[in-house]
């Protein structure tokens, strides 16, 4: 699944191409991804002009004056902003058209999703949808630090890694990053939330902040299924520590990297840096 910083490319790359420009039509060659394709994609978006392209969590929203349309690339969903008469393959569900302009070409807003466990919703102006009504802060801002953290985590028994990875606590750090953060800080995954000291939270969220931003930085990790909206892969992955690397010496003491399921996810760590 894109992460944070996967998404964020995906934000950068679409946005110079979307901003100012006025949407000709949407094309849906399917009623549903995940959910149902609300009515507002078809009646509202066409007409209106992109004013913004934000990212919140793992999900982004191109804000118009009508309301703003949400898009969540789920397991294997990649946008790409294409010619107008790019051929359609079997996994391109919408298109968004947009007007051409002197400077501009025809150009489209392709979303290409296999799995289908991608979204395309509706949000309303001045309201908040429901699947981000809840959302913990930005791992990027001042609103997120150790303290945070700490305060947060005060009498729970999860695991740390499952309770960085919780949105109602901080959005964004998936699994991949939660691995490599925690490794970075040389806190074990598998340690109750509630028993780290606070000036272990302290340097864990400096780390989710370092790695982020330059993950970021270098387009991302490649998963199987992503790629950058211009079709080239990220390169952060040739820098994981720890991630995907079980059974490989760790590259600061030598130890076998270890892995086992924590909520259902492959989590890796070192047994001798990680306490």
């Amino acid at each position: 699944m894109p992460e944070l910083p996967e998404v964020e490319t995906t934000r950068r790359g679409i946005a110079p191409h979307l901003i100012g420009r006025r949407v000709l039509d949407v094309i849906l060659r399917r009623p549903d991804l995940r959910w149902p394709i609300p009515a507002e994609i078809g009646t509202l978006l066409p007409g209106q002009r992109i004013d913004a392209v934000e990212r919140r969590a793992k999900y982004l929203l191109l804000h118009t004056a009508a309301g703003s349309a949400l898009l969540h690339l789920g397991m294997s969903g990649v946008l790409r902003v294409l010619p107008a008469d790019t051929p359609v393959g079997r996994h391109d569900h919408v298109d968004i058209r947009f007007e051409r302009s002197a400077r501009q070409p025809a150009r489209i807003l392709r979303l290409t999703d296999p799995r289908r466990f991608g979204c395309l919703l509706w949000q309303a102006p001045g309201e908040t949808h429901e699947l981000l009504a809840r959302l913990g802060p930005e791992p990027l801002t001042d609103a997120f630090d150790g303290d945070l953290l700490w305060q947060r985590s005060r009498g729970r028994a999860a695991a740390v890694k499952l309770f960085l990875m919780d949105n109602a606590i901080v959005v964004g750090v998936g699994n991949i990053y939660a691995s490599e953060a925690l490794f970075a800080a040389g806190i074990d995954p598998r340690r109750a939330a509630g028993a780290v000291a606070r000036a272990r939270y302290a340097r864990l969220a400096a780390e989710v902040k370092r790695i982020l931003a330059w993950a970021i930085e270098r387009g991302g990790t490649t998963l199987r299924d992503f790629l950058s909206p211009d079709g080239t892969p990220g390169y952060f992955f040739r820098e994981l520590q720890v991630y995907g690397r079980a059974g490989e010496p760790c590259r600061a003491c030598g130890t076998p990297i270890r892995q086992l399921q924590l909520g259902q996810r492959s989590t890796f760590w070192c047994p001798h840096c990680q306490r």
